[in-house]
C-alpha cells in the first residue's frame, strides 16, 4: 500500500503542476522578451537585414510582445542622417568617388554615404597595424623601440616605421587575423610590401570601406563586452591619434572648433606615376560640444592631393554641424 500511496501522490502532483502551467500561460499571454533596442540600425550598420521576432512554434494563442520603445530622452537624442541633405548634395558637386560612414557613439545610430568597391587605405592602414601590434602583446607594453616607431607611424605618418611594424605585426596574415576578430568584413590587406610597378610601400594598397574603419575605431571607443585591447592600450592608441603633427590635422577635423577632442589618422597616396589620381582618406573620433561620433571618409580619383583634402574637410564640417 505504501507504493500505491506514492503512485497516487505522484499523479496528484503531476496534475497540479499541469494546472499551474496552463493557468500561467493563459494569464500572461506567453510574452517573449522584447526585441533589442536599435536592432534595425545595427543590422544596417553590419550590411545585413535586421532580425524579426518570431512567435513560438506549436503554442497556439501566444503573441509576441511589442518591441520595447525608446524612452523620451533617448528618442530626443536620436539624429537625422548627417550624410543626407546638405552633405549628400555637396558630394554630387565633387569629382571622383566618395564613400563615407558615421557612427553616433551616444545613440548607436550609423549612416553611410556612397556605394562602391573597397578603396585603397593609403596611410589609414597604419591604425590597423597599431591595433594588431597591440593585440599581439597579450597585455604587455610595447618595447621602447616599438613605442618610438608607433609614435612616428601615427603622429608623423612615417612610412619606414610602418613597414617595420607591419612586419612585426605579422604582415597581411597578422592583420587579417586581427580584423577577423574585430569583425571587419570588407578589408583585404595587401599581399605585397614591395609591389611591382608601384613606387610606394604596398601596405598602402590594402583595401577597405568606411564602415569597416568605424568597426576598427570602435575597438578604441566602444569595445563591447569582449574587448581585444586593454584600457591602457586603447588610451595609448588614442593619445597618438590626438597628437598628429599639425600639418596632418585635416580631414575629419574639418569644421571642428578648438577644444573638441579629435583623434584621427589620414592617408594620401598617388595611384599613378603622373600623380594625377590621388587616394585621400580620413578616419577618426570627434568628441565634445555635445557631440560624440566616429567618422570615416574615403575618396579616390582626385586629380590632386589637395582636392581630396578639400572634399573631406568640407564634408566633415557639414557632418559636424548636422550632429549638433
Amino acid at each position: 500500500m505504501a507504493g500505491g500511496g506514492r503512485a497516487i501522490a505522484g499523479v496528484a502532483v503531476t496534475v497540479a503542476v499541469a494546472l499551474v502551467l496552463f493557468l500561467a500561460l493563459r494569464g500572461h499571454g506567453g510574452a517573449h522578451p522584447p526585441a533589442a533596442a536599435g536592432a534595425a540600425a545595427g543590422g544596417a550598420a553590419a550590411g545585413g537585414a535586421a532580425s524579426t521576432p518570431q512567435s513560438a512554434t506549436g503554442a497556439p494563442g501566444l503573441v509576441p510582445a511589442a518591441p520595447a520603445q525608446p524612452s523620451s530622452a533617448a528618442a530626443a537624442a536620436m539624429h537625422a542622417d548627417p550624410l543626407s541633405g546638405a552633405a549628400a548634395s555637396y558630394t554630387t558637386s565633387r569629382t571622383g568617388s566618395l564613400l563615407a560612414a558615421v557612427y553616433d557613439v551616444k545613440t548607436g545610430q550609423s549612416w553611410r554615404l556612397g556605394d562602391g568597391p573597397a578603396q585603397p587605405e593609403a596611410s589609414v592602414v597604419k591604425l590597423d597595424i597599431l591595433e594588431t601590434l597591440l593585440a599581439r602583446q597579450g597585455g604587455a607594453a610595447l618595447s621602447p623601440p616599438d613605442q618610438s616607431l608607433s609614435q612616428s607611424m601615427i603622429e608623423d605618418s612615417d612610412n619606414d616605421a610602418a613597414t617595420s611594424l607591419w612586419d612585426e605585426a605579422g604582415g597581411a596574415t597578422g592583420i587579417t587575423a586581427y580584423n577577423d576578430r574585430a569583425g571587419l568584413s570588407r578589408t583585404t590587406p595587401s599581399a605585397c610590401v614591395t609591389c611591382a610597378g608601384f613606387a610606394w610601400p604596398g601596405w598602402g594598397l590594402t583595401t577597405t570601406v568606411p564602415y569597416d574603419q568605424l568597426t576598427l575605431m570602435k575597438q578604441l571607443i566602444t569595445p563591447g563586452p569582449h574587448p581585444l585591447l586593454s584600457d591602457a592600450e586603447r588610451s595609448y592608441a588614442l593619445s597618438l591619434m590626438e597628437n598628429v603633427t599639425p600639418g596632418q590635422r585635416w580631414g575629419v577635423s574639418g569644421g571642428v572648433p578648438a577644444g573638441v577632442t579629435v583623434a584621427l589618422k589620414n592617408g594620401w597616396l598617388p595611384l599613378d606615376a603622373a600623380n594625377t589620381d590621388w587616394q585621400v582618406n580620413s578616419v577618426g573620433w570627434v568628441s565634445g560640444d555635445g557631440r560624440d561620433y566616429l567618422i570615416a571618409v574615403f575618396t579616390t580619383g582626385n586629380q590632386t592631393e589637395q582636392y581630396g583634402i578639400g572634399t573631406i574637410n568640407a564634408l566633415s564640417a557639414l557632418v559636424w554641424t548636422a550632429m549638433r
